[in-house]
């Protein structure tokens, strides 16, 4: 999923549902990211527009570098831009 920064890095929901998406191609990542944030399948699939789940998909992506770094290369954007994503959805 390539993102072009004038068109969605602004946008804080928009940036999350990429990492999301990047997160979840990889199913060992995916199952780390239910693991490590507590969600269940069902919990991320109700909170997929919340601001808090999009927000700890964030979170996750930023407590591990290698993965912060590969995201932003697949969605075209810089490993700041998911960092202050995050911030901005608390």
């Amino acid at each position: 999923m390539m993102m072009t920064k004038s068109t969605n890095a602004d946008d804080p929901e928009m940036v999350a549902l990429g990492a999301l998406t990047w997160v979840l191609s990889d199913e060992a990542r995916a199952g780390r990211l239910l693991a490590v944030t507590g969600l269940t399948p069902e919990g991320l699939r109700a909170g997929v527009g919340r601001r808090d789940v999009l927000g700890a998909v964030l979170a996750f992506l930023e407590s591990y570098e290698p993965d912060l770094l590969a995201c932003a290369a697949s969605m075209n954007v810089r490993p700041e831009d998911l960092v202050d994503a995050g911030r901005a959805l608390g």
